[in-house]
């Protein structure tokens, strides 16, 4: 297997196209937009958070979805409109109640793992993302958030992540600028943030110097494998064509269950709409008020970002909307006025808002490896830590591809001239 597509240009199929094109592959990759990162992976909180790897599946998280199901400006709203998708998806996410624990230490694990090779490629192609290492700060504002936030900090301590409790007057000290009383918080002072879009921009531009080719701007409207060889039908403007590769990795975010489907494989992503809002600080004072160090606010579900000097990132909220992208001014204004309450500094007078569709797996777990077909491949589904997480499953599915080229490989060779093994 020596030419593959990677289809889908957003962090998690431009890290793929970087790590396979390391290893020597042929790579194509494959983006619908004219840019790299321009959906999902366009503005977003901004949190490389190991901290914030508990998984969904748990109890609390029905409950809170039942009672804010009719407020609009909820941190989690489902439309209760049924559809056969969202009652499957609900379905197994529920089944994965018992699998609470055990799925968020693995997801610790790999957001551990992942910094090490972001952080190396990062600083072997020289990318530029405004990287703030300065820990992640968790706030709560009463001890029910507080109580449960210590039982995931065991959880995140037994995938090796270290965060401690601080008192009310620790988080001042951490962050002088956040205002408002709270019950306490816990702190992640290996976690950190950067510009999500800045830093996928940059890796697809490393695989190109690599020799990855990138077909910006081209759909693609049907997808086939022979178990051999995978043939992709794409669509640019109004031409199309077939092109024909050994294999093909779906990174296509909520795209991908239709692509799976059309290779005979069952991803159940569900997009889960997120909203964020880019606060331009235009003046000093806002500067100055506005926070350094990354937060989480338990309550709202908001995390923010500090993007450089002039860029403050808020971003947070689940939206159960279907394929929806529409952004809501009803969504939009807690985030403002979440702001204004916690950093009454910041100038609020130009606020970039956005919306985008987290691919998510009714497990929290991103889907990562072969397919029904051998030459397919999947690195998809990874929700809210698409970001934190996009590193280590690069080199995972990666991983996956080599085995199967070796694989092959052996089986290829008749038997009487297959090497002796001493």
């Amino acid at each position: 297997m020596k030419s593959i597509a990677v289809i889908g240009g957003g962090i998690t199929g431009a890290t793929t196209a970087y790590a396979l094109a390391k290893r020597g592959y042929s790579v194509t990759l494959i983006e619908k937009n004219r840019y790299s990162a321009m959906e999902t992976s366009f503005a977003n909180g901004g949190q490389l958070s190991a901290s914030n790897a508990e998984v969904w599946n748990h109890w609390s998280t029905i409950l809170k979805g039942m009672k804010w199901m009719l407020k609009s400006d909820a941190p989690l709203l489902v439309n209760p409109r049924p559809s056969w998708h969202k009652l499957s998806w609900f379905a197994e996410f529920i089944g994965n109640l018992p699998n609470y624990r055990k799925n968020t230490i693995e997801t610790t694990k790999l957001a551990i793992a992942a910094r090490e090779h972001l952080f190396g490629w990062a600083q072997k192609e020289n990318i530029d993302f405004d990287l703030k290492k300065q820990g992640i700060l968790h706030i709560y504002r009463d001890k029910k958030g507080f109580d449960h936030a210590g039982k995931v900090s065991t959880l995140l301590a037994a995938g090796g992540l270290e965060r401690r409790a601080v008192t009310p007057a620790e988080m001042r000290t951490i962050e002088p600028t956040l205002a408002g009383n709270y019950y306490g918080g816990y702190f992640t002072e290996s976690d950190c943030t950067g510009d999500i879009h800045k830093f996928t921009v940059g890796i697809a531009s490393a695989a190109e110097r690599l020799g990855v080719k990138i077909l910006f701007g081209h759909d693609v409207t049907r997808l086939q494998s022979t178990g051999s060889q995978a043939t992709i039908t794409l669509k640019q403007e109004s031409i199309q064509k077939e092109i024909k590769f050994d294999g093909v990795v779906i990174c296509a975010g909520v795209a991908s269950r239709s692509m799976a489907s059309q290779l005979g494989d069952r991803v159940n992503i569900y997009p889960v709409k997120g909203y964020s809002i880019t606060v331009n600080l235009l003046d000093a004072q806002s500067q100055a008020s506005a926070p350094q160090v990354s937060l989480l606010d338990d309550e709202t579900k908001l995390v923010t970002s500090r993007l450089g000097v002039e860029r403050f990132r808020v971003a947070g909220t689940a939206e159960f909307n279907g394929y929806n992208k529409d952004i809501r001014a009803d969504r939009i204004r807690p985030l403002i006025d979440w702001v204004e309450q916690c950093f009454p500094g910041v100038n609020t007078r130009q606020v970039v808002p956005w919306a985008g569709l987290r691919p998510m797996m009714p497990n929290m777990m991103p889907r990562i490896g072969r397919g029904r077909q051998p030459n397919v491949f999947y690195n998809t589904g990874h929700g809210h830590l698409g970001w934190t997480l996009s590193a280590v499953t690069a080199e995972m599915v990666s991983g996956v591809i080599d085995a199967a080229n070796q694989s092959a490989s052996q089986v290829s060779i008749p038997s009487s001239r297959k090497p002796a093994i001493a």
